[in-house]
């Protein structure tokens, strides 16, 4: 079997790359043009910051850049939830899972239940509407854990 090749090396993280992820964490500028005010902020251009952002998301240095929002606010919720998937369909059954627009993402355990994923809906209702069609897809059963309570971590990590 032909060995898998290393991944292929990520451009490295210049000042500037470090000062934009810091400076993005915790507060984006709710204004007619957010990066134009990053921009000034760090003293590059708005295309600049826009361009070094695409990169840092191509590039997976970044997984997701947007807004965090309380869901339940809106109307919507969150669910965690999770599967025991046989070895022999983790493949398949992954891109089943992937396939439902209302799985946020998805994590690979070593545990008996090996697939946990985020379900992110319009409405409560559809949390199980839609553990229910990931079951009628795959032909396994889905286990729900709803939120009990919440907790606000305010978390930022320092790019150095």
């Amino acid at each position: 079997m032909p060995e898998t090749p290393p991944p292929a090396p990520r451009d490295p993280l210049d000042d500037i790359d470090r000062r934009l992820i810091n400076s993005l964490q915790g507060g984006f500028p709710l204004t007619h043009r957010p990066y134009g005010v990053v921009a000034e902020r760090l003293g590059i251009g708005e295309e600049e910051v826009i361009r070094r952002l695409r990169r840092l998301l191509a590039n997976r240095v970044l997984s997701r850049f947007g807004p965090m929002f309380q869901i339940e606010r809106a109307g919507g919720a969150f669910c965690l939830a999770a599967m025991e998937v046989p070895e022999a369909r983790w493949g398949e059954v992954v891109v089943q899972v992937n396939e439902i627009p209302e799985v946020a993402h998805n994590y690979r355990r070593e545990h008996r239940l090996n697939m946990w994923f985020v379900l992110a809906t319009e409405t409560p209702d559809d949390v199980h509407a839609s553990a229910r069609e990931i079951e009628r897809r795959t032909g396994l059963a889905v286990h729900l854990f709803p939120k009990e309570r919440e907790y606000f971590v305010g978390m930022q990590l320092e790019v150095r």
